[in-house]
């Protein structure tokens, strides 16, 4: 498989261009990459580019773009999932697979429950890591554009944004329908995901009344940062690029 790399747009044909550090270490130390292999680069705003190693050290690696080909890998479904806070790993973790599983935004909101808590320059420092987070499941995954994390806010205020979505979910245990019982949406998704401990009543009853819709996820309790990626993959299924 060829190695697949992100860069910081533009990337054009024809040009010669340093690795990110992450990147070139990756591809220097770990992969042991040597001058004249092929790499693919993204940039985030859609394609890819076929490349080939110019020039290697420990710390640096260049590279020469060739030829830029317009391929996608995106879900058709524009799906925003809204994850409420959860502890760092199984946040790390619900962001990559929803990444993984062709989310569209990642929306972190602090629910009344969520044990972890964020604001200032500690709010700043964990979006940003998200967002290599996201950076990576794209390397992995094939996809060319990058998710959008959204910086986190409450819930409530979540809630009195506009929104734009044909379809918003809440997933929900108790919920009296599944998501098969749905007609396909004819345009963006929002799927909201509760903490570890689960969204407060009043929380939902906030929810229902801005058009959310409550769907369980068969008969078992799914953990938090599992749950999330599980409506997306079953999203997928039944209406997205699955089937």
């Amino acid at each position: 498989m060829i190695p697949r790399f992100f860069c910081p747009p533009p990337l054009a044909a024809g040009t010669d261009l340093a690795l990110p550090s992450g990147a070139a270490h990756h591809a220097a130390q770990v992969l042991r990459l040597r001058v004249g292999d092929a790499v693919t680069l993204f940039d985030g705003e859609g394609g890819e580019c076929s490349a080939q190693v110019a020039h290697v050290t420990k710390r640096a690696v260049s590279v020469r773009v060739l030829e830029r080909r317009a391929v996608e890998r995106e879900s058709p479904l524009r799906i925003t999932l809204v994850q409420s806070l959860l502890a760092a790993e199984r946040m790390d973790y619900a962001i990559q697979k929803a990444v993984e599983l062709g989310a569209s935004a990642i929306a972190p909101v602090a629910a009344a429950r969520s044990v972890t808590r964020l604001e200032g320059a500690r709010a700043q420092r964990r979006v940003e890591h998200w967002r290599q987070i996201v950076v990576a499941s794209c390397e992995q995954c094939g996809r060319n554009r990058l998710p959008y994390v959204h910086p986190p806010c409450e819930l409530a205020e979540w809630l009195l944004r506009p929104s734009e979505s044909a379809l918003r979910l809440l997933v929900s245990p108790q919920a009296p329908q599944s998501l098969s019982d749905l007609s396909s949406p004819s345009g963006p998704i929002e799927l909201l995901v509760g903490p570890e401990g689960g969204l407060a009543t009043d929380e939902e009853a906030a929810l229902l009344t801005k058009g959310f819709r409550a769907v369980r996820l068969g008969p078992r309790i799914l953990r938090a940062e599992t749950a999330g990626p599980a409506m997306l993959a079953a999203a997928n299924a039944l209406w997205g690029d699955w089937r």
